[in-house]
């Protein structure tokens, strides 16, 4: 029975003998990434992946490509085994997409022949942060407040202070693991023996564990609380905003910090005033004796209400301005806008008929003076 002759090592990168050491590691990455079975399903990628690999262990390796280029297979079969040509190979300057593509083709961490990749996800860990939202008054937001805030989260435990450990018991190091937060096995493989390293299921990694689990948590050391927290609200705070609570989220495990709180601000409609940025608008209709001879009027402004002159004339759509009467903002308050509508009435009495009749009569003597189409 003949076996079938290996094909270049070069042609299986896909580069010419003349390479580049950039230029090989270049090609192998590439080829890496699209054979590994995570990525490609063929059967047949598996079998691609260990040949460019095993072309990429020898290219790669100075002494060993020097022995190839004079001798070809002949100069490596029978100076190297197998696991020597991968205990050489040069994985350097892959970085963790070196170490995913090969994590992800062997199911674990490596030892042996690939360099020892491992990677202990246990230890401290942060607390999970949380989202919520407070409703709170124009008022409040343009002078500021402090709001009252309800919310379940994850505390220490009451009982074990966090340790995860019942009263009066120690935290030992984990029976399952000896400590370490992982557990190793042994696997054989056509590259040779190989270590894959998964994390510790008794421990969760932190290669420590409760000797009497703690009775109220079941030795998670958190435990859900209900917690009543203030809420400071700056002064001129927009719904487009949202404040930051550094700590306030899920407490840590294994000794990890907090996370966050970030609470959402939404604004409460005015019953008669509007916002727009740093400004506040409001509608003030008045009649047409109002707009002829002008007025003083009472307008409604932010924490209370303010008495402002209509001026002689005054058209529909005219906007009177109140200086620094509006929203605190990144440039110093806002104005405060009132929107002036001049209100027709709908039905008048008699003496008003009257009295529009005879200034109807004036009006339109003295526009016929002025001419008709005076802007």
């Amino acid at each position: 029975m003949h076996l079938a002759a290996k094909r270049d090592y070069y042609e299986v990168l896909g580069v010419d003998r003349n390479a580049s050491p950039e230029e090989i590691k270049k090609a192998f990455r590439k080829l890496a990434f699209k054979l590994h079975p995570d990525r490609n399903k063929d059967p047949a990628s598996e079998e691609k992946f260990k040949e460019i690999s095993e072309a990429y262990a020898v290219l790669s390796d100075s002494e060993k490509k020097q022995k190839y280029d004079a001798y070809g297979h002949a100069g490596i079969s029978g100076a190297y085994s197998q696991e020597d040509i991968f205990r050489g190979a040069d994985f350097s300057g892959f970085g963790v997409d070196m170490e995913d593509i090969l994590r992800t083709f062997f199911g674990g961490a490596f030892g042996g022949g690939f360099g020892g990749f491992q990677r202990q996800r246990g230890g401290p860990q942060k607390g999970r942060d949380l989202q919520t939202a407070v409703e709170i008054t124009l008022e409040q937001a343009a002078t500021g407040a402090t709001v009252e805030l309800n919310l379940n989260r994850l505390e220490h435990c009451s009982r074990c202070g966090g340790s995860g450990a019942e009263p009066s018991t120690s935290v030992i190091n984990c029976p399952k693991c000896g400590g370490t937060g992982q557990i190793q096995r042994s696997v054989a493989s056509p590259f040779g023996r190989m270590i894959t390293v998964t994390t510790c299921d008794r421990c969760q990694g932190r290669g420590r564990t409760a000797e009497k689990p703690c009775t109220k948590c079941r030795g998670d050391g958190v435990e859900e609380t209900r917690r009543q927290i203030d809420v400071k609200i700056p002064p001129g705070i927009d719904e487009e905003m949202y404040l930051t609570l550094r700590g306030q989220g899920d407490a840590g495990l294994y000794g990890g910090p907090a996370g966050d709180l970030f609470v959402g601000v939404r604004i409460k409609p005015h019953p008669y005033l509007l916002r727009k940025g740093a400004d506040t608008i409001y509608e003030a209709e008045i009649n047409v004796a109002q707009a002829s001879l002008g007025a003083e009027i009472t307008v409604p402004v932010i924490g209370g209400e303010e008495k402002i002159k209509v001026p002689t004339g005054t058209q529909s759509g005219d906007i009177i301005r109140l200086k620094g009467k509006g929203m605190p903002g990144r440039y110093g308050k806002g104005d405060h806008l009132v929107h002036v509508t001049v209100r027709v009435p709908e039905k008048l009495t008699r003496r008003q008929r009257e009295l529009m009749e005879e200034l109807a009569k004036e009006l339109g003597t003295e526009q016929q003076k002025k001419g008709f189409f005076r802007r």
